[in-house]
């Protein structure tokens, strides 16, 4: 027992001694770049297209999960499931368009500016809302909703009582996929007027300025992670561990 802790512990020294010297190897990698001089420089304009780009993100996301969530429902209820497949694969092929396509389309019509950027990005985050509300859905267990009938409940409290709080679990799942694609693909909204951390990511590119680049880089990264991490966290607050316990043992069968 005491030789398999010693093991552990020495196992996790080696990966922390391995991750600093990969922090210090980056640090110094980035300080030859100019990253650490601009971004001391610049941070003022850094932290503006930071709140800009979590502003894109949050009202594209606050719009997908409104469209998505209800859209995800209407697709297992009643003569609405014989197109659910059909409407899956349009929204599949919706999400092989590359973003920049989307966001060159969306300007014809929409012109230059935020909008443009939040349309394309609520075009681009419905797919994996609107998937994995109906895959959630669709795997409550029969039997749970022949005991919710047995109890009287009615189509409207079986839905808000039994399915989606045990759906909840993969429509978190969609709703977290869908927000950390979408920090990636708000970088784009620089090339309609949008604002955000592209600004700084294109124009690098263009200038050919590592640091200038990074500056942008860094942030949308940061921000993709400290997401997945949050939304992760407040999947734990808000399910039960009972059915995390069920859907993960459900994944690995």
């Amino acid at each position: 027992m005491k030789g398999s802790l010693n093991k552990l512990s020495g196992g996790g020294q080696t990966w922390t001694l391995v991750g600093l010297a990969l922090a210090f190897a980056t640090g110094a990698w980035f300080e030859s770049l100019g990253f650490f001089e601009f971004t001391k420089n610049n941070t003022d304009e850094i932290w503006i297209l930071f709140i800009e780009h979590v502003h894109l993100v949050l009202i594209s996301s606050v719009i997908s999960i409104s469209i998505g969530v209800p859209t995800g429902i209407l697709l297992t209820r009643g003569f609405m499931r014989r197109y659910r497949n059909w409407s899956l694969n349009l929204l599949g092929i919706c999400q092989t368009v590359p973003s920049l396509a989307v966001i060159a389309i969306a300007m014809t019509y929409l012109g230059i500016g935020k909008k443009t950027a939040i349309f394309a990005l609520v075009i681009y985050g419905l797919l994996p809302i609107i998937r994995n509300s109906v895959a959630g859905l669709a795997s409550v267990d029969p039997v749970i909703l022949d005991a919710g009938r047995g109890m009287g409940m009615s189509p409207r409290q079986l839905l808000f009582r039994v399915e989606l709080p045990n759906a909840l679990y993969i429509i978190l799942a969609g709703i977290r996929t869908s927000m950390v694609i979408n920090v990636g693909t708000a970088a784009m909204s620089f090339l309609v007027g949008g604002g955000g951390l592209g600004d700084l990511i294109f124009s690098g590119i263009a200038m050919v300025d590592p640091g200038y680049m990074l500056a942008g880089a860094v942030p949308t990264a940061a921000l993709a992670i400290f997401l997945n991490w949050f939304l992760g966290k407040v999947e734990g607050w808000t399910i039960s561990p009972g059915l995390v316990y069920e859907q993960s043992t459900a994944s690995d069968i």
